[in-house]
């Protein structure tokens, strides 16, 4: 099962193979949904020592609710929280030269974009922001149901309905062209939730399309950071006797060669 395979992967975490390098990407996850808790950048932002961090916002009922803050409002449809979370701690991010990936763009990446220039202007903290655009379909969805696009599995017809949102998965490749060119901050609408930290890593060590096992091993990381504290004690059985107001959130350790260890601030 999955949850036997991340069981086993948590339990020796530091594979080990030919190609292994020196250099390691450090990369803290602070958000597994909207409305985490706000003291997740804080403490990874000041006792991690992360050289990235990233905010997974989004879920298919997420994007509906924000499909339809966006039709009452055009400016709106992105998580807020990402605008508060940069007004926190942007003087921290900044001064420690971390960079920030997340997919809180939602229905609006580029609201999103000019909330988060708003918070720079405001902190007078420039940061050069990133936006990938491409995933929101949902002005397209009559012309496919015309050309008599088919669900992939059922062969079911695309109903004869209005749709409050319809977007396509992207992946890591547009982040890593992101950060490539130089940005401080990626924001995404949707995206799969593992290439917020496999777009780093192939920026970081250069990895290409067809270096299989790097790739999933970088996804493996992924998946676990962008569920955030539940990686690191959210899913403990026993929770009643512990305490949860300041539970480490995760941070993945990363090699060249794929390997990497989930371990959290001190």
């Amino acid at each position: 099962s999955v949850h036997a395979f991340l069981a086993h992967l948590l339990a020796a975490p530091c594979w080990r193979g030919p190609m292994a390098s020196p250099k390691t990407v450090r990369i803290g996850g602070y958000s597994a949904m909207w409305g985490d808790i706000d003291m997740a950048p804080k403490q990874l932002v000041n006792q991690g020592d992360c050289r990235y961090l990233i905010g997974d916002y989004l879920a298919e009922t997420t994007m509906a609710i924000l499909a339809k803050q966006r039709k009452k409002d055009p400016r709106m449809g992105f998580a807020l929280g990402i605008a508060a979370m940069l007004r926190d701690n942007a003087k921290e991010i900044k001064a420690k030269g971390i960079k920030v990936v997340c997919n809180a763009g939602g229905m609006n990446p580029l609201g999103c974009r000019d909330a988060l220039q708003m918070v720079c202007a405001q902190s007078k903290i420039d940061f050069k922001i990133g936006c990938v655009v491409g995933d929101d379909i949902t002005d397209r969805v009559p012309e496919l149901r015309r050309q008599g696009l088919r669900e992939m599995f059922t062969g079911e017809e695309i109903p004869d309905f209005e749709f409050m949102s319809a977007n396509v998965y992207f992946g890591a490749k547009p982040i890593a062209a992101a950060l490539a060119e130089g940005c401080d901050i990626v924001v995404t609408g949707r995206c799969v939730d593992s290439a917020l930290v496999l777009g780093i890593l192939m920026h970081e060590f250069g990895w290409k399309d067809d270096q299989y096992d790097q790739l999933c091993m970088g996804t493996c990381a992924g998946h676990l950071l962008e569920c955030s504290a539940q990686c690191t004690g959210g899913l403990f059985t026993d929770y009643e006797a512990e305490k949860w107001d300041n539970m480490g959130y995760p941070i993945a350790e990363v090699s060249a060669d794929g390997s990497f260890t989930i371990t959290k601030p001190p």
